[in-house]
C-alpha cells in the first residue's frame, strides 16, 4: 500500500495492489486504521487542532460515486450526501501528487472518467480534466465529450453561454446543481452556469444522464441531473494565479487567495476574482465579464461542518443572431448585427446586449447528531437580474398600448413611414431562497434517509422603450424617462409579477445484503407546486393566472458487486416537470398589435417513467455500459423564437404529447500507462413522437416520426498525456443528423468538432510552485457548422393535417457552431 498527501485538502491518498481480500469488512478496518495511524503521526509532529484531520477520514459520508479521491478530499465531501450513494470504501489508484491547478493524474481517462458506484447511468468530470480545458469555458462545453451529451456551441471561448441535450433531452429538462443547491431559473429552468463558478475553482462536474437523486431539490429533472462542486479552501496558505490571452482579443485575469488554517479554530477558505473580456468571434461587438468567488469552511468533530459560499457575476456582451436555414445558406456566418447604424436600424449591435448578473449564498452544512444519526441542511439564496436589452422600431403615432391604442407617442428621429428606432430595456428581478434539510439514520443494514426541501420564488418585470439618437445610442440609459402614453403610464408589453412556492418530501431506505454486496433502495418523493402570475398591461385576459401541481415520484434502484471492481445496477425511476416560462402564464404585447402576440398555455406537468440496465469495472482499465428506455407524457419541448418584430428572443414551450426514448451509451477508459490516458464514449438513441402534434388548426401527422434534436449516434474519443512537466490532451466529438422540425422536414448535418490541449509544466521558479504553461485549441479545424437548433417547430414546410386543412410551414433558427479560437494561459501555484 501506497501512502502520500496532496495539496488539495491535505487528504491521504492510497494504492490498494491486488489483496487477496474478499471481506468487505476486513478492508474497511484495514482502510480505517491506516487514516487513523497517518493522522495520529501528524498530529504527534504537528500537534494539529482536531479541524486539521483528514478530510476524507472526517467525513465517511462522502459521495465516493462522484469523485476520484482527489476530487472528494478538495471539492466534494461537504454537499449533502445522496441517498443513492455508496457507504463502503473503494479501491483508489493514485499515481502522482497533486499539482498548483489541482491535477492529480489520477481520474482515469485524463478526468473524463473518475469511479462511479451509483445504481444508475452516471459519468462525470475531474480536476485532471477541468484544468487542462480554456479557463473561459462554461459546464456544458466541457461535458460534452460525456456519453450522451451534446453540447451546442456558439462560441469557442464558452464565454457566452452553450446549449446541451442528454438523450435528446434539452437543458431545461435537466436538473442543475451546484454544492447540492439549486442554481437554474427556477421557472424558465436556463441553467446560466457560467455565471455560477470560475473555472479555476471547479473542482468536479457529474452527470447523471437518466435520473435525479431523490433527495435532489429540483421539479424539472426528468432527462438527469447536472451536480458542480466548487473545491475545498487549502489548509496551507497561499493561492493561485492565472493569467490568460488570445485570439478575438481575449484576456482572463484570475486569482485566489487562501487564509489557509486559521489558528486552531477550524476555519479555512479562499476567494478569488477574475476579469475578462473579448471581442465576438464573428460579428461586431463583444463582452466583459466580472466574477468573484468565495468559500469557507468550519470543521470540528466528527463529520460535522459548516460551509459558506459567496458567488457574484457582473456580465455584457453582444449577443449572435440565430439564423434560419434559408439564412444560414444565405449568409452563413455573416449573419450578424449590423457593426454600423443607419437611421431606422433595430439591428444595430449597440442596441442589442445581454446582461446577466447573479449573487448566489448558501450555506450547505452537515452534522453528526449520533453514531448513527446525520442531519444535513442547505439554506440558500439566488438573485438573478438583468436588463434584457434589444432593439426594436416602433411607430410615433399608431402603436398599442396593450389592446388599446397608445396615441401619439411624440418620438424623434422618425423614418420616412413614422418609425423611431427604440432599445428596449427589461428590467426581470427573480430572489428565490430555500432550505433542503435531511435526516440520515444509517444501520448495520439499512440507510434511511427523510427530508423535507422548501423553495419560494418572486419573479418581476416590466419592460420599457428608449428613445435612441441620430447615431443610435440609447438617449437617456436604462430605465431613465422612458417612453410613456398620453395619460403618462409607461408604455411596455409587459408588466409581470410571478410567485413561486414548492414544498416537497422526500423518503428512502436502502438495505444492504450480503456483506454489502447487494443495495436495494426504494423511494418516493412528491412536490407541491403552487405559481401564480399577473400581467398589469391593459386588456391583458387573465389579468391573474394561478397554477398548482402535485405529482408524486417513486423509485426503485438496485445494484450488486460482482466482485471489488464489478457491478451490474437496474433501476426504475419517475421524474416530473412543471410547464416553463413566464410566459405559460401570461400574455405577451406588442406596440405594433393591439393583440397579444403570445398566448399563455394549459400545458400539463411533464412526466417520465425510465429504466435503466448496468453494468461496469473499474481497475486499470474502466468500462461502463448501460441500456435505457423512457416513455414520456406531455412531452414539453422549449422553443426559442423571435417576437414578430423584434430581436427578442423568448422561449415557448410545446406539448408535443408523448415520447418513448431507448437505447444504450457505453464509456472506456484506461489508467495512467506511460503517462498516456485514453478515453471512448458512444450512444445510440431511438426517440419517436408517440402522438399527433395540435398545430391549432389542424392536427399535424407527427406520430412515429423521429423526435426533434434527438441525433442517432454520438461519439468522442480523448487521450492524455502527463509525464508530471510536458502535458496535452486531445477530444474528438461526433455528432450525427438530427431532425429539428415534429414532422421530420427539416434536419441538421452531422458534425464533427476536435479540441486540443499543450502544456509544460515546471516543478518550482522561486516562489512559484509548479508554474504552468499552457495552449488551448478550439475547432481546430475551424470547422463551419450549425451545431444544434435554438426552436423547434411542427413543420418548417406547408403541410396538410390529419383533417384536411393545410398548416403553414414556420423554419426553425438555429444555432451557428463556434468557430477556432487560439488561448495560451499561464498559472503558478504559490
Amino acid at each position: 500500500m501506497d501512502l502520500f498527501r496532496t495539496r488539495y485538502g491535505n487528504a491521504v491518498a492510497f494504492r490498494i495492489y491486488e489483496l487477496p481480500m474478499t471481506n468487505t469488512s476486513f478492508r474497511i478496518a484495514l482502510l480505517c486504521s491506516t487514516i487513523v495511524a497517518c493522522a495520529t503521526s501528524a498530529q504527534a509532529k504537528n500537534k494539529t487542532h482536531p479541524a486539521h484531520r483528514p478530510v476524507a477520514a472526517a467525513h465517511k459520508m462522502a459521495p465516493v460515486s462522484t469523485t476520484t479521491p482527489h476530487a472528494a478530499s478538495r471539492a466534494v465531501h461537504h454537499s449533502a450526501p445522496s441517498a443513492l450513494e455508496a457507504h463502503a470504501d473503494e479501491s483508489v489508484r493514485v499515481t502522482g501528487a497533486s499539482y498548483g491547478d489541482g491535477v492529480s493524474n489520477t481520474t482515469p481517462g485524463g478526468g473524463l472518467m473518475p469511479v462511479q458506484t451509483a445504481p444508475r447511468s452516471q459519468s462525470g468530470i475531474t480536476r485532471d480534466y477541468i484544468a487542462k480545458v480554456s479557463p473561459t469555458s462554461n459546464v456544458q462545453a466541457m461535458i460534452g465529450n460525456l456519453p450522451g451529451v451534446v453540447t451546442y456551441s456558439q462560441d469557442p471561448l464558452g464565454v457566452t453561454g452553450d446549449s446541451l441535450n442528454i438523450r435528446g433531452m434539452n437543458e431545461e429538462q435537466i436538473g442543475y446543481l451546484f454544492e447540492g443547491v439549486p442554481i437554474a431559473d427556477p421557472i424558465r429552468y436556463a441553467p446560466y452556469t457560467g455565471t455560477i463558478v470560475d473555472t479555476e475553482n471547479l473542482g468536479s462536474v457529474t452527470v447523471s444522464q437518466g435520473s435525479p437523486d431523490v433527495d435532489a431539490p429540483l421539479y424539472n429533472a426528468v432527462g438527469g441531473q447536472i451536480t458542480m462542486q466548487e473545491i475545498n479552501p487549502d489548509h496551507k496558505a497561499g493561492g493561485f494565479l492565472s493569467l490568460t490571452g488570445g485570439t478575438h482579443s481575449t484576456n482572463k485575469e484570475f486569482l485566489r487567495l487562501e487564509t489557509g488554517d486559521i489558528g486552531h479554530s477550524g476555519i479555512r477558505g479562499f476567494i478569488s476574482y477574475s476579469h475578462m473580456g473579448w471581442n465576438n468571434w464573428r460579428g461586431p461587438g463583444g463582452g466583459t465579464r466580472h466574477h468573484t468567488d468565495a468559500k469557507f469552511i468550519k470543521e470540528w468533530g466528527e463529520g460535522n461542518s459548516v460551509s459558506a459560499i459567496f458567488g457574484y457575476n457582473a456580465t455584457k456582451y453582444t449577443a449572435y443572431l440565430d439564423p434560419t436555414m434559408a439564412k444560414w445558406k444565405q449568409y452563413g456566418r455573416s449573419y450578424n448585427y449590423d457593426g454600423q447604424y443607419t437611421l431606422g436600424d433595430a439591428n444595430y449591435y449597440k442596441l442589442n446586449p445581454t446582461i446577466n448578473n447573479a449573487m448566489t449564498v448558501m450555506a450547505p452544512s452537515h452534522f453528526t447528531l449520533t453514531r448513527s444519526l446525520k442531519l444535513n441542511v442547505a439554506p440558500y439564496y439566488v438573485h438573478m437580474f438583468g436588463p434584457s436589452l434589444w432593439g426594436q422600431n416602433i411607430s410615433s403615432a399608431n402603436s398599442y398600448f396593450g389592446t388599446g391604442p397608445a396615441g401619439n407617442l411624440n418620438l424623434s428621429n422618425l423614418t420616412s413611414d413614422g418609425m423611431a428606432t427604440t432599445q428596449a430595456v427589461d428590467p426581470w428581478n427573480q430572489k428565490s431562497s430555500g432550505l433542503n434539510a435531511s435526516l440520515v439514520w444509517s444501520t448495520k443494514y439499512n440507510t434511511l434517509t427523510f427530508g423535507y426541501w422548501y423553495a419560494y420564488t418572486q419573479h418581476e418585470e416590466m419592460a420599457n422603450y428608449i428613445q435612441t439618437d441620430a447615431q443610435g445610442n440609447s438617449i437617456s440609459g436604462f430605465n431613465n424617462d422612458p417612453i410613456r402614453v398620453a395619460d403618462g403610464r409607461i408604455l411596455t408589453p409587459w408588466d409581470l409579477n410571478f410567485k413561486q412556492q414548492s414544498n416537497t418530501l422526500y423518503l428512502a431506505d436502502t438495505v444492504h445484503l450480503l456483506n454489502d454486496r447487494l443495495q436495494i433502495t426504494g423511494g418516493l418523493k412528491t412536490t407541491m407546486l403552487s405559481r401564480q402570475g399577473t400581467n398589469l398591461v391593459p386588456g391583458a385576459d387573465p389579468y391573474k393566472n394561478i397554477k398548482n401541481y402535485f405529482e408524486p415520484m417513486p423509485q426503485f434502484y438496485a445494484s450488486y458487486k460482482l466482485t471489488e471492481h464489478d457491478q451490474v445496477y437496474i433501476n426504475g425511476t419517475t421524474a416530473f416537470r412543471a410547464p416553463g416560462s413566464v410566459e405559460v402564464y401570461s400574455q405577451l404585447f406588442d406596440p405594433s398589435s393591439n393583440k397579444a402576440v403570445e398566448q399563455p398555455g394549459n400545458l400539463k406537468p411533464e412526466y417520465s417513467i425510465g429504466e435503466e440496465i448496468g453494468y461496469r469495472h473499474h481497475g486499470f482499465y474502466n468500462a461502463a455500459i448501460s441500456f435505457f428506455n423512457y416513455n414520456i407524457t406531455n412531452h414539453q419541448v422549449t422553443s426559442y423564437g423571435y417576437l414578430p418584430g423584434t430581436n427578442n428572443l423568448v422561449s415557448e414551450p410545446l406539448n408535443v404529447g408523448g415520447e418513448t426514448a431507448r437505447g444504450v451509451q457505453a464509456e472506456f477508459a484506461l489508467g495512467n500507462w506511460h503517462h498516456f490516458s485514453p478515453y471512448l464514449s458512444g450512444q445510440y438513441l431511438h426517440a419517436t413522437i408517440d402522438n399527433n402534434y395540435n398545430a391549432g388548426s389542424d392536427y399535424l401527422p407527427t406520430a412515429g416520426k423521429k423526435a426533434p434534436s434527438s441525433p442517432k449516434f454520438t461519439g468522442s474519443i480523448g487521450l492524455r498525456y502527463d509525464d508530471g512537466h510536458f502535458f496535452g490532451n486531445f477530444a474528438l466529438r461526433y455528432v450525427d443528423t438530427q431532425y429539428t422540425t415534429f414532422m421530420n422536414d427539416e434536419s441538421l448535418h452531422s458534425y464533427v468538432t476536435s479540441n486540443m490541449t499543450l502544456g509544460y509544466r515546471m516543478k518550482q521558479f522561486g516562489p512559484a510552485k509548479h508554474p504552468t504553461l499552457q495552449l488551448n485549441l478550439v475547432n481546430l479545424g475551424d470547422n463551419n457548422y450549425l451545431s444544434g437548433a435554438s426552436s423547434a417547430t411542427g413543420a418548417a414546410k406547408a403541410t396538410k393535417g390529419i383533417y384536411g386543412n393545410t398548416i403553414k410551414g414556420t423554419s426553425p433558427v438555429y444555432i451557428v457552431g463556434g468557430g477556432f479560437a487560439a488561448l495560451v494561459s499561464v498559472s503558478t501555484g504559490f
